[in-house]
């Protein structure tokens, strides 16, 4: 009976620790990333991307998988709403700087196959990928100019993702107004 218990609760804090991510009012961790949009690369900096205003950066597994082709092109589709709301979009998942240039059209996505950004943001998926490769889980956050995180939001669906983002950067800029 005690193994029983003794094994309920190591897993129960295993789950815990793979579920656990930054929270509001977690300082973000600044980066530096190779980015590509539009199939062009650059040099993607957190902190000054945020001189600029809000920041949404969104985790996800795997370029060209379903979902994430999905979830992409859903943040694509939505940029024009989040630059009108004053903020900058970064999807960051462990594929190389290759691949993203390959992958991105009109958003902006970073190359992290080191995982500096996906370990920093506790955005590791407990599962590996299909290869067994370490890769992102599906989280997105919102950074304040401050550099804070003013919201952050971790479903394997795609779906709420750009809809709760975008909701916080609109209310953020509401409270921001000169």
């Amino acid at each position: 009976m005690k193994r029983l218990f003794f094994g309920a609760l190591v897993c129960a804090l295993l789950s815990a620790a793979a579920w656990a991510a930054l929270k509001d009012g977690d300082t973000a961790p600044d980066f530096t990333l190779p980015a590509a949009v539009g199939g062009k690369s650059f040099v993607f900096k957190l902190s000054e991307a945020l001189k600029k205003g809000p920041v949404v950066v969104y985790f996800y597994p795997k370029s060209f998988t379903r979902i994430c082709t999905e979830e992409a092109h859903a943040f694509a589709e939505s940029a024009e709403n989040f630059a009108a709301a004053g903020a900058k979009l970064i999807g960051v998942s462990a594929d190389t700087i290759e691949t993203q240039i390959e992958f991105s059209s009109k958003e902006c996505l970073a190359a992290d196959p080191n995982l500096v950004a996906i370990r920093a943001y506790d955005a590791v998926r407990a599962k590996p990928g299909p290869n067994g490769a370490t890769i992102a889980d599906r989280i997105s956050y919102v950074v304040a100019p401050d550099g804070k995180i003013i919201y952050a939001y971790r479903d394997p669906e795609a779906r709420k993702h750009i809809e709760n983002t975008l909701a916080t950067v609109r209310h953020w800029r509401e409270e921001h107004k000169n």
